[in-house]
């Protein structure tokens, strides 16, 4: 036991390596962007979402270095007024497209999101941007998001915004996607290889340059997937393309989720489809982390200290994700086994829900 436990801490001081070299090569916005004259389409997907669209649609229009740029929001099927607080917006940049019926094999974000692409005309040198509503863009975030696209040679760039959590449910869960990225996924590599497995994205953010949008084929290509944001990012690394997660903490903030209902159902709809789509891979993941960052500390409570060392590297990849995402690092880092657990939860019964055909999100079934 006391080998396996040496062993385990090892991997977690592994992690924590990575993440400080990840964090060190991180992609960063400029502090100050220049002006852009390429045109930018926003593309923001709603449903029954009254309460937040006008906050986010102010963020928008509030953009600053972005002289052609027009929104699209995409109505899908509201039934809470959003399409009236859109309407109350008038300035001649916004534009309301409602999204017809959704069509067999489609989901919902990844249908809203074609719609909304395919209701504008192509400019030459266009930049895509995808924005949820959750989503608050500081007044840089555009400009600085093209630029990246433009200094790093890149064709799709996902800028993380700030997670932005309350309570211990969310405290607990939402920083762990940048931490899983920032440990286990080694970015340059990642920017430019085509294997499906290096690839992170978030739809929450996403800019990509519309050639390499329509040459990947689109949200059509990625119709029904569940992370629709990854799936697409893999497809424009199909068709030639290359991209990644870069630094989006000062560019922009999401609470995903509110309390632990909001977390349970939200994370069960899709973390099934997290490795590759396997939901036993899934799994299997899940029983890997834990291993390696609640065994150890597990030990230590024995007094062993080897598995001291193994838990302190686990809250060191912590800070390291915190310090690259904009996240709360502390006191935190400190419960990330407990993290770990709750992942573990969510996980099992994101796959119970696969399996049984009962996930559900927004009013449809998946």
């Amino acid at each position: 036991m006391s080998r396996l436990v040496r062993g385990l801490a090892a991997l977690a001081g592994l992690g924590a390596a990575h993440a400080a070299v990840n964090t060190a090569l991180l992609r960063r916005p400029p502090a100050d962007p220049p002006s852009t004259a390429r045109p930018v389409t926003v593309v923001l997907p709603v449903r029954d979402e009254a309460h937040q669209v006008a906050d986010c649609l102010a963020a928008l229009l509030d953009q600053r270095g972005v002289e052609r740029v027009r929104i699209v929001v995409v109505d899908d099927g509201s039934t809470d007024g959003t399409a009236d607080v859109v309407r109350g917006v008038h300035d001649h940049r916004v534009r309301l497209v409602t999204a017809p019926p959704l069509p067999a094999g489609w989901l919902g974000k990844p249908h809203a999101c074609a719609t909304g692409v395919a209701a504008t005309e192509p400019r030459e040198g266009e930049v895509l941007a995808f924005v949820d509503a959750d989503v608050r863009l500081f007044p840089d975030a555009l400009a600085a998001a093209v630029a990246l696209l433009e200094s790093s040679g890149l064709d799709l760039v996902s800028p993380w915004p700030r997670p932005l959590a309350d309570g211990a449910a969310e405290r607990l869960v939402q920083p762990l996607a940048p931490w899983l990225w920032t440990t286990t996924l080694p970015l340059r590599v990642a920017e430019r290889s085509p294997r499906p497995s290096l690839a992170a994205a978030n739809g929450q953010f996403l800019v990509v340059a519309r050639a390499a949008y329509e040459r990947a084929g689109g949200h059509g290509t990625v119709r029904g997937e569940v992370l629709e944001d990854i799936a697409l990012l893999r497809a424009v690394k199909r068709a030639g393309g290359r991209g990644g997660p870069v630094d989006g903490s000062r560019l922009a903030a999401c609470r995903m989720y509110a309390g632990w209902p909001q977390v349970r159902d939200g994370y069960a709809k899709s973390l099934w489809a997290t490795v590759g789509g396997h939901p036993e891979a899934a799994v299997l993941a899940a029983a890997a982390l834990t291993l390696v960052y609640v065994v150890p500390p597990v030990a230590a409570l024995g007094g062993s200290r080897a598995g001291l060392a193994g838990y302190l590297s686990g809250v060191l990849g912590r800070l390291l994700s915190a310090r690259a995402s904009g996240s709360r690092a502390w006191p935190d880092a400190l419960a990330h086994p407990v993290s770990i657990a709750v992942l573990d939860v969510l996980v099992l019964r994101s796959v119970r829900g696969r399996r049984a055909g009962t996930l559900r999100w927004r009013g449809r079934t998946l």
